[in-house]
């Protein structure tokens, strides 16, 4: 798969319904962490690294609708963007959660802020 469908599917299925910011902070984590010597080098594994994405691991599909949408459409255009331009917000977050749900990681990283339903991250220390 290409880096720009790779990104395109990230963002679809993890920000498919937040604001604009949201979506280019989640495409930008990913970048962040194709940066990061502690992640992998491309899009693609970044992506689909084992249980990094929800949308990963939820059993269903990782594909793009079929039919073009406008949720579809963003997703591409963010992620062309972004690919193409550079980081639009330039954060420097490797993670992010929903607002719901508290993970194990999440007091090892510096808050960086809330965007939509989401909270983003920096590491702080040497945790992954």
């Amino acid at each position: 798969m290409a880096p720009l469908l790779c990104l395109a599917v990230a963002i679809y299925f993890e920000a498919r319904g937040e604001p604009i910011d949201g979506q280019y902070a989640v495409a930008e984590v990913v970048m962040n962490r194709v940066s990061d010597e502690r992640y992998p080098d491309t899009v693609c594994s970044v992506v689909f690294e084992e249980n990094q994405f929800s949308f990963t691991k939820d059993g269903k599909p990782d594909k793009l609708p079929k039919t073009f949408t406008n949720p579809k459409k963003t997703a591409i255009e963010v992620a062309y963007k972004v690919l193409t331009e550079g980081p639009q917000l330039g954060i420097t977050s490797t993670h992010y959660h929903t607002i719901e749900v508290k993970p194990h990681w999440k007091d090892y990283y510096k808050v960086d802020g809330i965007i939509g339903e989401h909270i983003f991250y920096t590491n702080h220390t040497d945790y992954r």
